[in-house]
């Protein structure tokens, strides 16, 4: 998930392609796909990327602004068709659950492999031996105060939509740590770029694929493993009171989810997004254009497009 020049996206946004029938496609339904827009950089990319294909198989798309956690319950109400990056880590659970529910189908799984946790700079392993064991940052979170939280440390956590449950990991994990919340992924880079000109302890919220990774070296903190049981089942894990008591997965999914009535409304629309696949390169590479290269969403999906013909023609192909 990467920053948004949210200013630029500055979307109520509903935007309907107007081009699309000039393809002489016939379309699936005369109703646009309704494509939510989140608030991280490498998800408003790929939407447009995704939209602009969605195009070619003569169907209208409409793009939506729409929580990040709220558009798994809107797909169940038709009012959303489609989501094309759902993070393990962030929205397993909400995903999971109306999948369950059979109001949204579960339509295919990208080769990108995800990771969402707490994350350092290189650096701070000289201010605080030991790391990136979790054990080893909870002993120097006095060195992680501001005045804000001071004695305990400071988690700057992502913004509050995107959900992570830092605050019960803390509780659940016993820790001196004060989650504080970024108002934009936006402010999670400006705040690290100033701790790494000044070499200051920084523990913040980071996420695989990134750009970022490209720009700073850096490494998650390690907290136990994580299991099924930890965020629901309480006795599970080292602390037999609270749950979450462990980190998020190392190797999560990123999943296109659908609303289950798609393919039969949409179902040369619906057999496109079936072969959709990002790696954690075309992922990184999103966010960069954005984040790194400041280019539209949809120049910026213009140029992925063009880089990428070759692979998004046969994802136009009709399956056997």
């Amino acid at each position: 998930m990467q920053k948004l020049g949210m200013q630029k996206l500055g979307l109520s946004v509903v935007a309907c392609a107007a081009a699309l029938f000039a393809t002489g496609v016939q379309a699936d339904s005369s109703d646009p796909i309704k494509v939510p827009i989140h608030n991280w950089s490498s998800q408003v990319v790929g939407a447009h990327i995704v939209g602009k294909l969605i195009e070619k198989t003569g169907n209208e798309v409409e793009y939506v602004s729409a929580d990040s956690q709220v558009v798994y319950t809107s797909m169940c109400e038709g009012d959303i068709h489609l989501v094309h990056e759902v993070w393990q880590g962030a929205f397993g659970v909400a995903f999971e659950k109306v999948v369950a529910e059979d109001c949204v189908i579960d339509a295919a799984t990208h080769d990108a492999k995800t990771r969402e946790e707490w994350w350092y700079p290189e650096y701070v392993e000289e201010l605080c031996p030991g790391l990136p064991d979790w054990q080893a940052l909870n002993a120097c979170a006095a060195k992680f105060s501001t005045p804000e939280t001071e004695p305990k440390g400071r988690f700057l956590a992502g913004p509050v939509d995107w959900l992570k449950h830092d605050s019960e990991r803390v509780e659940g994990l016993r820790m001196d740590f004060e989650v504080v919340n970024a108002g934009s992924a936006a402010a999670l880079w400006a705040e690290l770029e100033s701790a790494s000109k000044r070499k200051a302890p920084v523990v913040l919220f980071n996420w695989t694929p990134n750009f970022i990774e490209a720009i700073y070296k850096g490494k998650f903190i390690e907290f136990p493993a994580y299991a099924e049981g930890c965020r629901e089942d309480a006795s599970w894990g080292v602390n037999p009171d609270k749950a979450y008591d462990c980190g998020n997965p190392k190797d999560g999914y990123l999943k296109i989810g659908v609303w289950k009535d798609m393919p039969k409304q949409w179902p040369d629309a619906y057999r496109l997004v079936q072969n959709i696949n990002f790696t954690n390169l075309d992922v990184a590479v999103m966010a960069k254009l954005a984040d790194v290269d400041e280019m539209e969403p949809e120049a910026a999906a213009d140029k992925w497009l063009a880089e990428n013909e070759d692979r998004w023609k046969n994802w136009l192909k009709p399956t056997s």
